[in-house]
């Protein structure tokens, strides 16, 4: 079975009211404390949504339509 890759979800509030996720990926940083993992952005929603468990629930629904049902496998 090939090696999960490590994605996070997060939802930023851009305008009072405007909530967007984000998808971030774990990045390789030889740089970084060994106590710290870097992340860069990997999808990032084009629409607001109005509060910010819609936008969670739609970050959810993002990911799944990328990865499908086995999750982010590289």
């Amino acid at each position: 079975m090939s090696e999960l890759r490590n994605i996070a979800l997060t939802v930023h509030e851009l305008e009072a009211g405007e909530f967007y996720w984000v998808l971030l990926e774990g990045a390789e940083d030889d740089s970084a404390p060994p106590d710290l993992l870097p992340f860069v952005p990997l999808e990032v929603a084009e629409d607001p949504q109005p509060t910010y468990a819609n936008a969670l629930v739609a970050g959810v629904a993002a990911l799944r339509k990328i990865f499908g049902k086995e999750g982010p496998r590289a």
